[in-house]
């Protein structure tokens, strides 16, 4: 049965000679992975142009809830990325957060919220000129809370110290290695209000916001499974620099 919806493209992968497989976190089925041929004429339905780090599309697909991997029968995109293709500072953001989201998102059921979330961030991040060298965090932080691990940072006192793996302030040093020093904590509790509205009056260098970046992926990386080193990330803090 065909199904018609949208998606955001996660990544691509080799499958064998004649197809790849590309991950796609869609509107009605969560994160599903297609078949997609590999053609190369212009007349192709599914042009690998298409599937561009977080290209926003509208899918006609064949799905079946058993199945592991599912068919494409028609694609076109939704929304056009430009800057997202051109603009060096987001094409090394598109890559980055579509690595980091390849590894935090496993839900292969329907989330609407989660999915109109990735939809705004994703256009916001095309048409936004301010701040967009602070997105990645603030994008870090707001999805925290659609997967449920959203820290508690309600309770913070002066000299308390940030516990990483529970989540919380604490005001003794926590008996594990995974937390932040008072002032790193001091800070998180005013870095808590960033979001895209506002991500461009954080005046962060570039040490500090490769620090936060760090705090972040090391959040993430004690409160989802399996989640790995990024092989993106260099080339984020490299693309940066400039």
């Amino acid at each position: 049965m065909f199904h018609k919806t949208q998606g955001i493209v996660l990544n691509i992968a080799r499958y064998n000679d004649k197809y790849s497989i590309v991950h796609i976190f869609t509107r009605d089925f969560g994160r599903v992975s297609y078949l997609l041929p590999k053609t190369t004429g212009k007349r192709s339905k599914m042009r690998a142009a298409l599937f561009f780090p977080l290209s926003l599309l509208e899918l006609e697909t064949e799905h079946h809830p058993l199945r592991e991997i599912h068919r494409l029968k028609e694609c076109e995109q939704s929304f056009p990325l430009h800057d997202l293709c051109r603009s060096v500072g987001k094409v090394a953001t598109a890559m980055f957060l579509s690595e980091f989201l390849s590894k935090a998102l496993r839900e292969t059921t329907e989330n609407r919220q989660l999915y109109e979330f990735l939809r705004h961030s994703v256009i916001f991040l095309e048409t936004t000129d301010k701040g967009a060298s602070n997105f990645h965090l603030a994008f870090m932080a707001g999805l925290a809370r659609f997967l449920g691990i959203y820290p508690n940072m309600q309770n913070y006192t002066v000299g308390a110290y940030f516990d990483l793996l529970n989540g919380e302030f604490t005001p003794e040093v926590p008996h594990h290695a995974h937390y932040l020093s008072k002032q790193q904590s001091a800070y998180l509790c005013l870095f808590r209000r960033i979001n895209y509205q506002n991500m461009h009056l954080f005046r962060l260098s570039r040490d500090n916001r490769n620090a936060i970046t760090d705090i972040m992926l090391t959040y993430y990386r004690l409160h989802t499974y399996d989640f790995p080193l990024l092989k993106s990330l260099n080339v984020l803090r490299e693309m940066m620099e400039r």
